[in-house]
């Protein structure tokens, strides 16, 4: 089975993330709600909700939102909202449930399951995620990099690896 070289990229990017970000720390251990950064507990909330703005919002006027699985970038808060409601629109009940974050400084990594159930497929997927958050002066969001394989999303879907919405 061949891959494009962008989504082989994505895989060895996510692999990184994840491998960097480990799976049995001290932190997921405990509720992540209660020691999670305001921007980062913003971020999930937007993305459990149903109003896209709430997503555009939290990015600084420059602010770039990349998709790595996917292979898109999205530039200011209204093509950051317009992604949110495309994925609303593609996926039921879309959200992410964060299960650590760690900050220094400007810089968030953010360690999730990103979840939901592809419209038309047969099964909902849940697959591990890790977000990449740069922030400026202001705590607003300057740089988001999602990283997940799409594949996975496919596969626990129940769709062929070229399925496309």
């Amino acid at each position: 089975m061949s891959r494009s070289p962008r989504a082989a990229t994505a895989l060895v990017g996510a692999a990184a993330v994840c491998a960097v970000l480990g799976t049995g720390t001290a932190a997921s251990a405990q509720p992540a709600e209660h020691c999670l950064p305001k921007v980062v507990a913003a971020w999930a909330a937007a993305w459990n909700g149903t109003d896209p703005q709430a997503l555009g919002a939290l990015f600084d006027a420059e602010g770039t939102y990349t998709d790595q699985a996917v292979g898109v970038v999205f530039h200011g808060r209204q093509e950051i909202a317009g992604w949110k409601a495309r994925a609303d629109a593609v996926i039921d009940d879309v959200h992410v449930t964060v299960r650590a974050a760690h900050r220094d400084g400007g810089h968030i990594t953010v360690e999730a399951v990103y979840a939901g159930h592809l419209k038309g497929a047969p099964k909902p997927f849940a697959v591990p995620m890790a977000t990449l958050l740069d922030l400026d002066d202001h705590d607003r969001i300057a740089s988001d990099q999602d990283y997940y394989s799409l594949n996975a999303v496919l596969a626990q879907s129940g769709l062929p690896a070229d399925w496309t919405p």
